[in-house]
């Protein structure tokens, strides 16, 4: 199987735990999260919409809800990928131990998940610097 993810969405994936803007996007989250943690899943890194965009109810014509907000969005993704190679593919079980190592404080993420609306929910922001 193979994911297309971009860059902030591999931090949301260590995170998730069952929220989401609607339940088709909760259910998507969900199966890519399964999907993610298989040995024989590989992973292509973007800063566009990927395969849980796919199912946002924000994603609008290409963009997370409108131009300035995809901007941050492509922002949060570029500081995550700056740390890989966008070109490679990735076996999705050793990406995320990659991530584990790369992104292993709050400072670390500070850039891409102080104002997620999400981060006092997600289980990798609260983990961090424990």
């Amino acid at each position: 199987m193979k994911l297309l993810l971009r860059g902030h969405h591999l931090l949301c994936l260590k995170g998730f735990q069952g929220y989401g803007y609607d339940e088709d996007f909760t259910e998507n989250m969900t199966e890519v999260n399964d999907l993610r943690k298989q040995p024989q899943t590989i992973v292509r890194l973007t800063n566009t919409p990927d395969d849980i965009c796919n199912a946002c109810p924000n994603l609008n014509n290409g963009l997370c809800r409108d131009q300035i907000h995809n901007t941050n969005i492509v922002q949060m993704d570029d500081e995550v990928l700056k740390n890989l190679d966008t070109a490679k593919e990735y076996n999705s079980v050793e990406l995320f131990e990659k991530i584990n190592t790369i992104f292993d404080t709050k400072e670390s993420v500070s850039k891409i998940c102080f104002n997620c609306l999400w981060h006092e929910k997600c289980l990798f922001y609260q983990k961090l610097d424990k």
